[in-house]
């Protein structure tokens, strides 16, 4: 018997070693099956959860918009305009609590909230938007149709999880911003820029020219405005170069800041203006009013498309021309895009010194290409010698900024116009910022230069009274 045992064992291990694909060929592949049952059983049950997702927000959208619609219906309208908004709010959640309690649908009690809030927010703000404008650190929503939201967070694009219910549920909020502060979007005007309560800036594209559902940019600005201190903390520029831009600010210095979209131009803007000092007569033109003067003496205007007519418009070139009839200290154009800065010129070379503007360009000297682009388009044969010796005389100092890879704003060029040598305008570079490479995060890094240049209008900042030290240009590594 243990004979046979023993060669029964030798025969079997035999068998295994002689037959590789054998018993323990049979146990992997069964393993393998296992496994592509688990799988597959897994996709399943994730796909009949997403069915089971869909379902329920179709039911939630359902009952929204019919709760919607019942609570409008038992509103007092009458009552309505004598009421206080806090009041308004407290009688909408008083009626969609009162609704909800007579509906059978499954709605738990968070569902049950969360509808309630949707409600309050489609009837008084801005309906789904509304969670994005309560976090601080989005600075950006981009919305491509009602499916399709991005918004941007620290310099990085993401999608958001939050979606309209049809295009008509987008265009009736775009509607509802825009008529808030006198403008229109319909068939007949369907591209309009408008404000929004807390400055934030938003552009709207409607059907026909957008195609796959209303396309929406939405510029952020903070509650709070950014000050150069802040600046100085994200390191987007140093503490020198702040203190020569606000010397060259309170001695009435021109700048132009040009950059890119969303390189920060108009912040830096607002900065700077908080260093013109608070006795002078401030006129901004803008064609949506973003800026945060703080003087106590600023005329804020503001561009005017066309009405339905057809007539109407107020441009930036019909209110530079009006401003100087306003005695002002300064002029501040939130953006030249175009024949207006013929004016601006002509502004700065007639004692409105100080004045500060901003353009779209890639660095200091395609400013100034840019610039001489637009003056051209006023329509007048100039020639381009003259209008560059009145960008010279005009303009002292030209400030880029710069959205770098990875999101970082930072201030890479503060450049002097020095002069003409014979018909070209000529430059020179006080300060620099030099990318060196990238972060783990990908994103730019690198350092800040002097470059050792004294600049020009030291002896102009010196007859108004502002000295400043040699050594804050001698040629260095600029540390924080």
């Amino acid at each position: 018997m243990a004979l046979w045992k023993s060669k029964t064992t030798g025969e079997n291990a035999a068998l295994a070693a002689a037959e590789p694909n054998g018993f323990a060929g049979a146990s992997a592949v069964d393993n393998e099956r296992s496994h592509a049952v688990e799988d597959e059983q897994a996709e399943h049950s994730d796909a009949e959860q997403a069915a089971r997702d869909a379902e329920r927000k179709v039911l939630f959208q359902r009952i929204k918009e019919e709760l919607h619609q019942q609570v409008i219906s038992r509103l007092d309208l009458s009552t309505i305009g004598t009421m206080h908004e806090d009041e308004l709010r407290i009688q909408v959640r008083r009626e969609a609590e009162e609704l909800l309690s007579r509906r059978k649908d499954l709605l738990n009690v968070v569902e049950r909230e969360g509808l309630i809030k949707e409600i309050i927010d489609e009837a008084f703000g801005l309906g789904p938007l509304e969670p994005l404008f309560h976090d601080p650190d989005i600075t950006d929503i981009l919305i491509n149709g009602p499916k399709v939201i991005y918004i941007e967070k620290f310099g990085k694009l993401s999608r958001s999880n939050i979606t309209f219910s049809d295009d008509a549920h987008l265009l009736k909020i775009i509607q509802r911003i825009v008529s808030a502060i006198g403008r229109r979007v319909d068939e007949t005007s369907p591209m309009v820029d408008a404000r929004l309560p807390d400055g934030s800036r938003l552009n709207a594209i409607i059907s026909p020219l957008a195609v796959d559902g209303s396309l929406v940019s939405i510029r952020r600005f903070g509650s709070k405005a950014l000050t150069a201190d802040d600046l100085i903390e994200k390191e987007s520029i140093t503490p020198e170069m702040v203190e020569f831009l606000a010397a060259c600010v309170e001695g009435r210095i021109n700048i132009l800041i040009s950059g890119g979209t969303g390189s920060g131009k108009t912040t830096l803007l607002n900065i700077l203006s908080g260093y013109i000092p608070e006795d002078e007569r401030v006129a901004t033109i803008e064609d949506a009013a973003e800026l945060q003067l703080q003087q106590p003496h600023v005329v804020r205007m503001e561009t005017r498309p066309v009405n339905v007519e057809g007539t109407g418009e107020v441009t930036t070139r019909d209110l530079v021309r009006n401003a100087l009839r306003m005695r002002p200290d300064r002029i501040v154009i939130g953006e030249c895009r175009g024949a207006e800065a013929l004016d601006m010129l002509q502004a700065m070379n007639t004692g409105h010194d100080g004045s500060l503007t901003t353009v779209h360009a890639n660095n200091t000297r395609d400013a100034i290409g840019r610039l001489e682009m637009m003056v051209g388009m006023a329509g007048f044969d100039i020639p381009i010698w003259t209008i560059r010796r009145q960008i010279t005389s005009a303009i002292q100092l030209v400030v880029q900024a710069a959205r770098l890879t990875g999101g970082p704003r930072k201030i890479i060029a503060i450049s002097e116009i020095t002069g003409m040598e014979g018909d070209m305008l000529t430059m020179h570079d006080l300060f620099l910022f030099k990318q060196t490479g990238l972060d783990e995060q990908r994103r730019a890094t690198g350092h800040f230069v002097a470059t050792g240049l004294r600049p020009n209008c030291l002896t102009r900042l010196e007859a108004s009274g502002i000295t400043l030290p040699t050594s804050l240009f001698e040629e260095r590594i600029l540390k924080f």
